[in-house]
């Protein structure tokens, strides 16, 4: 299970690689042909925007699954073990109820898309939407895997705490300064 997940999580990293990579020479490429040449590719702008929303919603599925995402944790640090766990059950169900509003909604803007085409790129609108459905299902899977661990497993209360001050971080993580915490 540990090996499919590390798998995944490298096929999310490439691919989020790919659209940042592709977009930056989509969106200069552009620049360069509109100063210097006084013309332009068409269709890059919206391909661009294409691929950065792709990258943000595949980034939020890596974030998720490392605990990247923010959240506010004062009263759930106060709380005993028990309580600590009912609330990260409660947290996480209403996490999945969302993503099911995100999956049921994006389902039915792709559906209602998929004969609408963007103007530039001639792609259907259903590509945009479509990746509401990739989300909230790996998203989902994530989550269903945190509440199986949480209520089966034997989590500590701090390990149900989802998120992580600075000082909880490891040593040998730079942190954004391009020094240590």
């Amino acid at each position: 299970m540990e090996k499919a997940a590390k798998v995944v999580r490298h096929i999310l990293n490439i691919a989020i690689a790919f659209s940042l990579a592709l977009m930056s020479i989509l969106v200069f490429g552009n620049v360069v042909l509109r100063y210097a040449f006084n013309s332009g590719i068409t269709w890059s702008e919206e391909m661009a925007r294409f691929l950065f929303i792709w990258m943000v919603f595949l980034g939020a599925i890596v974030a998720l699954k490392e605990n990247e995402h923010l959240g506010v944790d004062m009263l759930v640090r106060k709380l005993s073990a028990r309580w600590k766990k009912v609330v990260y059950v409660i947290s996480n169900l209403l996490i999945l109820y969302t993503l099911w509003l995100v999956l049921e909604g994006s389902w039915g803007m792709t559906q209602l898309n998929m004969d609408s085409s963007a103007p530039a790129t001639g792609l259907p609108l259903s590509f945009i939407y479509g990746i509401g459905i990739v989300m909230s299902v790996g998203m989902g899977i994530i989550v269903l895997r945190n509440l199986y661990q949480a209520v089966f497993g034997n989590k500590s209360g701090d390990e149900l705490i989802m998120t992580r001050e600075s000082e909880d971080l490891p040593a040998d993580r730079p942190d954004s300064q391009g020094g240590t915490t």
